[in-house]
């Protein structure tokens, strides 16, 4: 993977079924991060974050060895908008693929740097549909601990 070039995630579910799919341009690698860059072509009901505006900008961490990614959503004024953060396994990638386990617990941030907790219900829900072993959800929460000191912190990317 090199920088500029268009990649495509794939948000799967714990049994391997792709959960959501989009285009994303590259921005920076390294070792242990994948920087990437999207635009919402078209309006967006969210039923966390409300409406998104097309022209919204998403920059999107892909950490190769944290259980977790980042999104910074900026207005399409630039001015930013929120942090939304998936706890997930930590992504693989190949040619112009990323893939990901979305754990179902989120963390969404707001400008003034207030949280929410997301979607607990649903990752205990999916935990025993999908046989979580005890270390996927020790993982789990212990990246959203890792989570939220970062917001606390004011450390958010």
């Amino acid at each position: 993977m090199t920088a500029d070039e268009m990649v495509t995630i794939n948000s799967r579910k714990f049994d391997g079924s792709i959960r959501r799919s989009w285009q994303g341009g590259l921005v920076s690698v390294s070792d242990d991060l994948l920087v990437l860059v999207g635009r919402f072509e078209q309006d967006v009901e969210h039923s966390d974050l409300g409406h998104i505006r097309a022209g919204t900008v998403s920059f999107e961490h892909f950490y190769l060895h944290r259980w977790y990614n980042i999104f910074r959503f900026h207005e399409p004024s630039g001015e930013l908008r929120n942090y939304y953060c998936n706890v997930a396994m930590p992504p693989t990638h190949s040619g112009s693929v990323i893939d990901y386990v979305d754990l179902d617990i989120d963390v969404v941030v707001w400008p003034d740097m207030r949280y929410e907790v997301l979607d607990r219900h649903d990752f205990a829900r999916n935990a025993a549909l999908y046989s979580y072993g005890d270390d996927v959800i020790d993982k789990a929460e212990e990246s959203l601990k890792q989570l939220i000191a970062l917001v606390e912190n004011r450390q958010l990317p």
